[in-house]
């Protein structure tokens, strides 16, 4: 007796769904505990939590090492964020609309911090840094971070760029508007969710840097992630837990973010 397509394609397709179910449990798993322990009642990270409380979460805010960690982490990526679509914007522009010898190597040289070893750049930048006098601080925070964000939003950008029809820049220019009032009014607002995607991207990549911000930091200044990497050599309290789950829900709400302007961007083109 012959089996129907559909007959055959349903078991394939009730394994393909428990396959991915145990992926996705597999990989959320430490964050759901992470997120657990921070409610734990223990003071240490015990896993089940005999009880649950908040007082950890208060405790997080109430620290003011934590909160300076905190907002210097937010400070630091929020300045990464402008410095990389500053920077990611015209570099953009050139690698997709320009016509000169080298470009692909050139794109290639601005997508090698996604290849390479991350501690290799924290070395190199550490050292060059070290020469200058200027570890432990801001400046070296956001350039270093930069280093590795701006790949991110150029590749956003690029992908937002190919996707307009240039032809409606060159109308306005035929309209009487300057090339460069065309490119501000109409092609700008037409990227606007790439450059507002790079730039979330951007964020999040410095929000959560750990290797590159433990080689800037100096005991004056300290991001959220090397604040948990020193405390975590120390004790192992639940306010760890706390940090992390602030890390995380932030993280996630910029990734759904991110994915929402995508979706209206493939629409819109």
């Amino acid at each position: 007796m012959l089996l129907s397509p559909n007959a055959m394609g349903r078991p394939l397709r009730m394994g393909l769904y428990l396959t991915t179910g145990l992926i996705a449990a597999f990989l959320l798993l430490p964050v759901v505990f992470i997120v657990l322990l921070s409610f734990g009642s223990s003071q240490w990270l015990v896993f089940p939590p005999p009880g649950w409380t908040v007082k950890w979460y208060a405790q997080f805010f109430s620290n003011p090492e934590w909160m300076d960690a905190a907002l210097a982490s937010l400070k630091v990526a929020l300045l990464t964020t402008v410095a990389a679509v500053a920077l990611g914007l015209p570099t953009a522009f050139a690698l997709v609309r320009g016509r000169f010898p080298g470009r692909e190597l050139l794109y290639g040289l601005f997508t090698m911090p996604m290849i390479v070893p991350l501690v290799i750049i924290a070395v190199a930048v550490y050292a060059l840094f070290l020469k200058l006098g200027y570890t432990g601080t801001l400046f070296a925070f956001v350039v270093s971070h930069v280093i590795v964000a701006l790949p991110f939003t150029i590749i956003s950008i690029i992908n937002s760029l190919k996707l307009f029809d240039q032809s409606i820049e060159d109308a306005a220019v035929i309209c009487g508007a300057s090339r460069l009032q065309a490119v501000i009014r109409v092609t700008f607002p037409a990227i606007r969710p790439g450059m507002i995607a790079g730039g979330l991207f951007a964020f999040l990549v410095s929000w959560d840097e750990v290797v590159l911000s433990v080689m800037m930091a100096s005991p004056e200044l300290q991001t959220l992630p090397v604040k948990m990497w020193t405390t975590l050599r120390q004790d192992l309290s639940p306010v760890i837990a706390v940090a992390s789950t602030l890390l995380i829900g932030l993280s996630i709400l910029i990734m759904v973010i991110a994915s929402a302007l995508r979706r209206r961007n493939e629409i819109n083109a």
